[in-house]
């Protein structure tokens, strides 16, 4: 919570000192238009991260129960760690700073140096630095994640967008489900994965599939979206 009250107090500070302006740059309003966006985008992003375990159980034959060491204490503290993951990121990438290029040097310039930002900490976080393959790989889907929230940002003028996309994904993909070698999830494997051979096609189809989904799908809701102007 420190954390995100101190991110907050340094993003007030940056934009007072630029124009003295205040945190309403980042559109943390719940008007009711945003609420609606930040509800369906949510719900979509998190149903296209779960397609990638759905794919799983078709075509690798993956089988999964819900954990027998679940609480209520458990869930609560595991989504605000990944609300408050999610929301440092979005302060960090998608804050004041994107706020502030979109002013200085333009939106593409901005989304674009945003979402290098973004990728390379994800180089960081991932832990794979060093691994050439496994760096591009990264690379590319933080990269294209990256230009959709700070396009989904520039677009609304409302961190909450980008959130919302952010947060269902990251939940599903890094909570709900074994996607990560924590073993705090919500679904565990309820056997020992299964040895099976898959074509090229099947493997990609479980690897990239979700990820052009969720790239596509909420481009085109947020496009929907009219498009704010600021001064």
């Amino acid at each position: 919570m420190l954390q995100l009250i101190g991110l907050l107090a340094i993003s007030w500070l940056i934009i007072w000192l630029y124009e003295k302006g205040n945190l309403s740059v980042l559109g943390l309003t719940p008007t009711k238009d945003r609420l609606k966006y930040f509800t369906i985008l949510f719900i979509v992003s998190a149903l296209i991260s779960a397609t990638t375990f759905l794919l799983k159980i078709y075509i690798a034959k993956e089988q999964y129960t819900i954990a027998q060491s679940l609480t209520i204490k458990s869930v609560c503290i595991e989504t605000w760690y990944q609300f408050r993951t999610v929301m440092t990121e979005e302060l960090l990438c998608r804050g004041v700073l994107l706020y502030i290029l979109i002013k200085k040097i333009g939106q593409p310039k901005a989304v674009i140096s945003s979402s290098l930002i973004f990728a390379l900490l994800h180089w960081i976080n991932a832990g794979v630095w060093g691994n050439i393959s496994q760096m591009i790989i990264v690379f590319a889907f933080t990269f294209s994640m990256g230009l959709l929230l700070a396009y989904s940002y520039a677009r609304t003028y409302s961190i909450l967008i980008p959130f919302a996309i952010h947060y269902g994904w990251n939940l599903t993909q890094n909570y709900i489900f074994p996607d990560t070698s924590s073993t705090n999830h919500i679904f565990i494997h309820a056997t020992p994965q299964p040895e099976v051979t898959i074509s090229y096609w099947a493997f990609f189809t479980m690897l990239l599939l979700p990820k052009i989904l969720i790239l596509i799908v909420t481009y085109l809701i947020i496009r929907k979206h009219k498009k704010v102007t600021i001064r």
